[in-house]
């Protein structure tokens, strides 16, 4: 039995093709493995546990049928979707992760992150995460309105994209001396992460570091086999 991870599918009324792909990835794919682990942004954005959007409630209806049938699927937060809490945890069966995480096999410590925290040459963004995810504000958020919410995260997405736009490739990238502080603070040998939309293998000083790619034309996933064998894969998403 194998292993699966994903990253930034971005799931949204608006890319139906993405999401029967996502469906179809957990009937078929996800429901032949052992585990799943999302490593942030599953959705374009999460307001919050009490959102009743048919798709979320079908996201939610389709893990639990996966965490049922004895799949562990474990949920990291990613920059669009910080306001999981334990009311979605329970409703799916998703174990919540901390911003890293660790697998640890026989011959290989792999940490695992979404990958905005490598980005640390865009210091505007990192500025915003420190003051979005501090508990206070978070706790501001969840008791608004869940239409207000809607409208701060549609005007927040906006200001993104625009902000985006008029940056460096290189700034919205990671920052290599903080790959390698984060692996050798971990004694990780391979670092696995999404967020840049950029899928590769890259050779670091102290392992590899693959990049998932973001569910666009194409979904991305990484199959662990045999707890030692780590393939990158992609497929065509039909439109």
């Amino acid at each position: 039995m194998s292993s699966l991870l994903i990253s930034d599918l971005h799931l949204s009324p608006c890319h139906p093709e993405t999401c029967e792909a996502f469906f179809n990835f957990l009937r078929n794919e996800a429901a032949d493995s052992t585990t799943l682990y999302i490593l942030g942004d599953l959705f374009e954005a999460w307001i919050g546990d009490d959102d009743q959007d048919p798709l979320s409630r079908q996201v939610i209806s389709s893990l639990k049928g996966l965490t049922d049938n004895g799949v562990a699927v474990y949920l990291m937060s990613g920059n669009r979707d910080f306001l999981y809490g334990k009311k979605f945890a329970a409703q799916t069966g998703c174990k919540l992760l901390p911003d890293w995480h660790i697998l640890q096999y026989p011959n290989k410590r792999i940490l695992l992150l979404h990958g905005d925290t490598l980005c640390t040459t865009d210091k505007q963004y990192q500025r915003f995460r420190f003051i979005i995810r501090s508990r206070l504000l978070r706790f501001m958020l969840t008791s608004l309105p869940i239409s207000i919410r809607q409208k701060i995260a549609k005007s927040l997405r906006s200001k993104s994209m625009k902000l985006n736009a008029s940056k460096p490739e290189n700034i919205m990238d990671v920052s290599v001396p903080e790959v390698e502080r984060l692996m050798k603070k971990y004694d990780a040998n391979i670092m696995i992460h999404g967020h840049t939309h950029r899928p590769k293998r890259h050779q670091q000083k102290y392992g590899e570091r693959i990049v998932l790619g973001d569910w666009g034309n194409n979904g991305w996933f990484i199959r662990i086999n045999n707890e030692e064998n780590l393939e990158l894969l992609t497929f065509k998403i039909k439109y």
